[in-house]
């Protein structure tokens, strides 16, 4: 199936974010009222861009490695 797109941004839903990050509905909706992840509400249909989704991970990545060298 293909996913929407614009300016070759791909948009997610509500369902493949959580399938993609293994979360539930109520968490990843507490993330969105804390701030954590960005997203469009659009006539009550919300989605999410995969490059903040993919931004959301990476500024929330503690790397043990470099934790253990210090």
């Amino acid at each position: 199936m293909r996913k929407p797109t614009l300016l070759g941004e791909t948009f997610l839903t509500n369902r493949e974010v959580c399938k993609m990050l293994g979360l539930g509905l109520r968490t990843l909706q507490d993330y969105r009222e804390r701030g954590h992840l960005a997203y469009y509400k659009i006539e009550g249909k919300i989605l999410y861009k995969l490059s903040d989704v993919l931004q959301m991970l990476e500024n929330n990545y503690f790397d043990v490695w470099k934790r253990k060298l210090l």
